[in-house]
């Protein structure tokens, strides 16, 4: 808009920190209202809309009748995926599944759908919006919301339980190849893959490197879900082992703690990272596999997995400096960070 040359300076300048004050507004409560998005995400998740896609292009009615919907309210939630490209409407009404959007599928190679599912869940949802408890108090919002700590809620619950470990599977399951070829792992030698789940990341170590052998390390309940039997590349190369990381761990020449840290407060963790060094074979080395903060004002996943963390555990994410800091406490040195396609990079640390 031109300006009246014959406005005061001083009425001018109160025009244009108004205007400003009504586009920062506008983009707080469009931000404010992001969280509809995953809610959208999570609804088509569960009604397995995308495989209902999967044979090409439908209507909402079709959608409806195939995934037991109401067509009506089942369009507004495709409307607003087609808004993040998640699906597309064509001219005639018919939504198709983008290429975006093909991992949302169950019955697809790195399917996000257990992901997504496990994001969103209750678990996560319910702290993350008590967050300002987390500000004031200083402690997670989970004890607040749930009343006990956020794995002794998934140890009394074994459908949340189920959903979270599955969930996390699935977010591990495209990040596992690509993080085992990031690395050179030494030729022969034992790997002990700390808290390693149902043992993706384990067994695309073993595909990688034949001269290793593995141990898969969890909670007994966990390891019922795992996935090392049946892989004629790995057969004979294995074993698990049942226990609690913050009691003892195997022994072994290269431990991995692949997502671990970042679940626990610096002092946990400090447990932990001093249990593996104790029976690391000598010229062993810990991979810690989380992210690393980055030091600016960029957008990246961690800072919002942080968050999370706060909102949920007692962990966070961490920078650089805080790796350095928390491997020393346990005897350990930093020796280097090595990136990878992923969101996650390799910490390697080495004793002291």
């Amino acid at each position: 808009m031109p300006h009246d040359e014959n406005q005061p300076a001083g009425d001018r300048s109160a025009t244009a920190a108004e205007e400003g004050l009504r586009r920062s507004a506008a983009f707080l409560i469009d931000e404010a209202l992001g969280f509809v998005f995953p809610a959208a995400l999570r609804a088509a998740a569960d009604t397995g809309v995308a495989d209902a896609l999967a044979n090409g292009p439908a209507t909402p009615a079709e959608l409806a009748a195939t995934t037991g919907t109401d067509a009506r309210n089942l369009y507004r939630v495709l409307r607003l995926l087609a808004t993040r490209n998640v699906v597309a409407e064509d001219e005639h009404g018919r939504f198709t599944l983008t290429e975006t959007g093909q991992a949302l599928r169950s019955d697809v190679p790195y399917s996000a759908r257990n992901a997504v599912r496990m994001l969103t869940d209750r678990t996560f949802w319910l702290p993350a919006e008590r967050m300002a408890h987390c500000l004031t108090e200083g402690t997670t919002a989970f004890d607040d919301v749930f009343g006990i700590p956020f794995f002794d809620h998934f140890a009394r619950d074994e459908e949340t339980a189920a959903v979270f470990h599955v969930g996390m599977a699935a977010m591990s399951d495209p990040e596992n190849a690509v993080i085992a070829a990031a690395y050179d792992f030494p030729e022969t030698g034992t790997v002990v893959d700390v808290g390693g789940g149902h043992g993706g990341l384990l067994l695309e170590v073993l595909r990688r490197n034949p001269g290793l052998e593995g141990v898969l390390y969890d909670r007994a309940h966990v390891l019922a879900g795992h996935r090392l039997d049946g892989d004629k590349e790995i057969a004979g190369r294995w074993s698990t082992a049942e226990g609690d990381f913050f009691a003892a761990v195997p022994a072994g020449d290269v431990h991995l703690l692949k997502r671990i840290t970042h679940d626990w407060d610096d002092d946990q963790c400090v447990t932990l990272l001093s249990h593996c060094r104790r029976v690391l074979h000598p010229g062993g080395r810990i991979l810690v596999l989380d992210a690393v903060v980055p030091r600016d004002n960029a957008p990246h996943q961690a800072k919002t997995l942080d968050l999370m963390m706060m909102a949920s555990l007692t962990g966070r994410e961490r920078t650089e400096a805080d790796f350095a800091e928390l491997l020393g406490r346990a005897g350990l040195r930093l020796s280097r960070i090595l990136p990878t396609p992923t969101v996650l990079s390799v910490v390697e640390a080495v004793p002291v």
